[in-house]
């Protein structure tokens, strides 16, 4: 299966080892760009957008990017921290009044961006259909009672960040989510990414296939607990659902923050290149300072059950190689980076240090619950060749 599009001859290796996905690691179809300094250096695609009929990914095959959507809507949420329309130390009850009930009277703007706000997922089930109605989602986060004590524990909100920021962001802006992303930034820095793909929109899209276990797949406690416990957090957060499909034209209209944005690697890297260069597009140096530190950090997340860390709606560099947690549980990039990891390992960041904005974002999920081989490997390519030195330690140092 050919590659197609442009490469810089200094990223040579990240050719290669799309190339080798493609080839060697069950890769069907993706998408890898790169921009170094507001510059693209990368901007590759091949393989198959769909196997069953022959159809090749194209360059402007777009798929669903999952939880790579988590950054988009924190992206919102902090756009308006910078405009001093949102303050992430008040109580999510100054803009939500009704979320305020059932244990969760104490969250803060903060805590909804760290994960920390109780609501990894819905203990009742999710009525046919419901991810596709705004209104009866944020009902559901509203009337639902807490898991823990607000503040006290962060534990992965892995559908539900979408409507508990997403709100926020509608709330306090006016505009629906989707509205918002695509007018503040979509629009202003070109990127073909959509949080809502209107039915009337003609792209080409790649449908997402999921990963099939494999025998003497290792498979992690999160995988463990969804299989064997129906009523554990892992369980509901990954099949309570009212039965989305993320393949279906209908449900991908629908303005799902949590995990059902579409895009590409060159849709991502468009927004994401802002936030390396610090034009000022989209937020100020200071606040793009607060996006990149660590908020919150843990030894076991809640519900992923990893050591995590993120950065106020963000990824950070996860190193949990050492950890006999499986294969999939790691996302190495640099320490200064920060981005989203994507169901089957997509994943989109920005790293302020060196200027790089990157993406890979494909059909074929992969295991694990962060980035597999295939995506590390272009991470790693990419930081060797900007004379990066090792990741022992847990993220991209020189």
């Amino acid at each position: 299966m050919a590659v197609h599009g442009k490469c810089d001859p200094k990223f040579a290796k990240v050719k290669e080892e799309l190339e080798r996905n493609l080839a060697e690691r069950g890769e069907v179809g993706a998408s890898v760009c790169l921009s170094v300094n507001g510059e693209t250096a990368v901007d590759l695609w091949g393989g198959m957008a769909n196997p069953e009929t022959n159809d090749p990914w194209q360059e402007d095959t777009i798929s669903i990017v999952f939880s790579c959507t988590k950054a988009a809507v924190a992206l919102c949420a902090h756009i308006l921290i910078d405009r001093g329309q949102l303050n992430p130390a008040a109580l999510v009850k100054e803009y939500w009044p009704e979320f305020a009930r059932n244990g969760k009277e104490k969250t803060t703007v903060q805590m909804m961006l760290n994960h920390e706000s109780a609501l990894p997922t819905l203990r009742d089930p999710v009525k046919p259909g419901g991810y596709s109605d705004w209104n009866y989602m944020v009902g559901r986060m509203a009337d639902e009672e807490a898991f823990w004590e607000v503040g006290t524990r962060n534990g992965y909100h892995m559908i539900n960040f979408g409507w508990t920021v997403g709100e926020l962001v509608r709330r306090v802006s006016g505009k629906s989510l989707g509205t918002f992303f695509r007018e503040e930034v979509a629009e202003k820095t070109g990127a073909k990414f959509w949080i809502g793909l209107p039915e009337s929109e003609t792209v080409h899209i790649a449908p997402i296939r999921q990963y099939a276990p494999k025998p003497g797949d290792q498979p992690s406690e999160f995988a463990i607990k969804l299989m064997t416990e129906p009523d554990s957090i892992q369980h509901k957060s990954f099949m309570n659902s009212g039965g989305w499909d993320f393949n279906d034209r209908k449900s991908q209209a629908a303005e799902i923050g949590g995990g059902g944005g579409l895009s590409n690697a060159r849709g991502q890297v468009a927004l994401y290149t802002e936030l390396a260069t610090n034009s000022g597009k989209l937020v100020s140096s200071d606040r793009l300072a607060a996006m990149s530190m660590v908020s919150t950090a843990t030894q076991r997340d809640a519900t992923l059950l990893i050591p995590t860390r993120f950065a106020s709606g963000f990824m950070k560099s996860m190193d949990n190689r050492a950890g006999g947690f499986g294969p999939g549980t790691s996302a190495i990039i640099g320490e200064k980076a920060f981005g989203h990891v994507g169901a089957g390992g997509s994943i989109g960041f920005a790293d302020p240090e060196c200027g790089l904005a990157f993406s890979y974002t494909m059909n074929q999920m992969g295991n694990g619950l962060l980035v597999n081989d295939r995506g590390q490997s272009l991470i790693d390519a990419a930081y060797t060749a900007l004379g990066y030195r090792t990741n022992a330690p847990g993220a991209w140092v020189r």
